[in-house]
């Protein structure tokens, strides 16, 4: 609201923390406790907070070169105040009312009073504002026009005009020492809205808003929701001369309910104090505007603020608004319809639907669950004993009498050592997870090929290297316990399934041999002895002579030495490169004629 490509530096002050009570000092009783603001000393934190406000623009960075121009050459200040909805509140002001108002405008106007008196004092020692010069009337113009507004405004009780007093006396030596000393800064005020970091300053209220609700909910950014209650309301009470006991009763009328109607032993005169920006008695939207309309003619800058309106809102309801805001010479307004949003950060809690006599029916959710299948007593199990590079170790795995892996339990080393543990612990959560119907496939995918020491060898001709105890382990149930197409599909066969890969090109077993005898039984008789002595030998001598059993391979390096007619082991000759043959106990180069060595 000020000039183009310039910044501001914002400060708020939290009222409540200048809120005096009185009531010790007085002698008077605990009801209707005295206060006061101690306006001395909210003027002594303004003047600090406006000296390192202004200091802070010379050691500051800023997006652009244009705008730290702009900002070092007018030097804009924003200095404002939170909690306000809350001290009026703790002093029984209604948020909509003549006191409220009369407190709120003496307040800004003894804030910004203060800042420019701290900004002629600044600039009698370091200078003013470089665009001071050409501004120099219009300046000291609005410091009159402020100075005018103050004098004017409306005394209502003995808890603003204090404040009105400390105000005019302010804008006296604004006006005195700015003849003199010139101003160092172009802008001194406005109104932020202090919204999530009002929490970080134990605000219950954000700049010069209502609370929104006595009771209101917070949506969090990771999720979920926090609730806020709203802390000054039992200060309200006893400023309005109710006794402790009554105090605890409305407040918990208001935690269950979150308003204050029909709350026990208040007053109906009362309610007004509690009222908020939505809920069972929300503030009207004008009473938005005419606050903002008391604290405007003391502010340099504008006042961030939303004129909280219903979800019923109309657009003309709207439009009367903003046209009362411009009648009351308001900078800017801005309107929130409540629910206008898919999401809003804060929102007050909802009336509870009254009840139909016939309660809905509820739907019933079926929730499905993994059953366990425990193993009865008496359970087949095999026990395999086994060595994985040198480590020994013993696992029984037990099944149901129905087929199926249901437990399976480990040895290995000594007894209470952590490797024993871990496996311990480890047959244990894979026994519960095949009970409760985890298949063996699954620990077989997730578990076989894993590295670890120790790994190596093994004495199980099925499975001759382990990538480590767990992978032998699965390899070796898997075997046990899997049907051959399923452990076929993970790569996993034992011995005799690859030594007829070698023979057939195929891993599954060969089809059934015939039926010899059965076949026998359903053949055509013979005609009689005689022809079958007769055809006998003939038989006998058209069957021809058995061939000699070829080598069988029972690996792949036995059957490259079979194709190959070489020792697979051999080494490659030193002079041409050729695979060597043995002779004896050396080896010789068919190639080349060399030797190892021993001829």
């Amino acid at each position: 609201m000020h000039l183009d490509n310039s910044s501001c530096n914002l400060a708020s002050l939290n009222l409540m923390k200048f809120l005096r009570d009185d009531t010790a000092s007085d002698g008077a009783s605990g009801a209707g406790g005295n206060m006061s603001l101690d306006a001395e000393r909210f003027a002594k934190v303004v003047e600090l907070v406006i000296t390192a406000m202004d200091i802070s623009i010379c050691f500051a960075d800023f997006p652009t070169e244009k705008i730290g121009e702009t900002t070092r050459a007018f030097r804009q200040l924003g200095i404002g105040y939170a909690n306000l909805g809350a001290l009026l509140m703790a002093t029984g002001h209604a948020y909509d009312s003549d006191g409220g108002r009369a407190l709120a405008g003496a307040i800004t106007s003894l804030m910004t009073g203060t800042s420019y008196r701290r900004s002629a004092e600044l600039a009698a020692v370091v200078g003013p504002y470089e665009g001071y010069a050409r501004n120099a009337d219009a300046h000291k113009r609005v410091m009159r026009q402020h100075a005018d507004a103050n004098t004017a405004a409306q005394r209502m009780d003995d808890l603003d005009t204090p404040v009105w007093a400390a105000a005019t006396e302010a804008w006296q030596d604004v006006l005195r020492l700015g003849e003199q000393n010139r101003f160092r800064n172009a802008q001194a005020s406005v109104l932020a809205p202090t919204g999530t970091i009002g929490l970080m300053m134990d605000c219950d209220t954000t700049g010069v808003e209502p609370d929104l609700a006595l009771v209101k909910f917070k949506k969090l950014v990771g999720g979920g929701s926090m609730q806020i209650v709203n802390n000054t309301v039992p200060k309200a009470l006893k400023r309005l001369g109710y006794q402790p006991e009554q105090v605890e009763a409305v407040v918990a009328h208001i935690a269950e309910h979150g308003n204050v109607i029909d709350a026990p032993g208040l007053k109906p005169e009362h309610y007004e104090v509690f009222d908020c920006a939505m809920g069972e008695r929300a503030i009207s939207p004008m009473g938005h505007v005419r606050m903002m309309a008391a604290a405007q003619p003391f502010l340099s800058g504008a006042i961030s603020k939303t004129v909280n309106m219903p979800e019923s809102a109309t657009v003309e309801e709207i439009e009367e608004i903003y046209y009362e805001g411009w009648k009351l010479g308001l900078k800017a307004l801005a309107i929130y319809r409540d629910n206008c949003k898919v999401g809003q950060p804060l929102s007050a809690k909802k009336k509870e639907e009254a009840k139909t006599e016939a309660p809905a029916e509820v739907e019933k959710v079926v929730e499905y669950r993994p059953v366990r299948k425990r193993l009865p007593k008496g359970r087949p199990g095999i026990t395999t004993s086994f060595t994985v590079g040198g480590a020994e170790g013993y696992m029984t795995a037990n099944s149901y009498p129905d087929d199926g892996l249901g437990e399976v339990f480990l040895k290995m080393s000594k007894q209470g050592s952590t490797l024993a543990g871990m496996m311990d612990a480890f047959s244990i959560a894979v026994s519960v997870g095949l009970q409760y119907g985890v298949p063996l496939e699954t620990y077989v995918s997730k578990f076989t090929n894993m590295r670890f020491e120790p790994a190596g060898l093994t004495d199980d001709p099925d499975v001759r290297m382990a990538q480590s105890i767990v992978d032998y382990i699965f390899r070796r149930l898997a075997l046990d316990f899997l049907p051959f197409e399923t452990r076929s599909a993970l790569g996993i066969h034992s011995a005799e399934e690859r030594q007829r890969h070698l023979d057939t090109g195929s891993y599954e077993p060969a089809e059934d041999e015939l039926d010899v005898e059965g076949l026998a039984q359903s053949a055509p008789r013979q005609a009689g002895p005689a022809k079958a002595a007769t055809t006998a030998p003939a038989a006998k001598a058209q069957e021809p002579a058995a061939a000699p059993s070829p080598k069988q391979a029972h690996n792949s390096t036995e059957l490259l030495e079979i194709q190959q007619g070489l020792n697979a082991d051999a080494p490659l000759c030193f002079s041409c490169g050729t695979k060597m043959r043995r002779a004896g106990s050396c080896y010789v180069c068919e190639g080349c004629g060399s030797t190892s060595g021993c001829s």
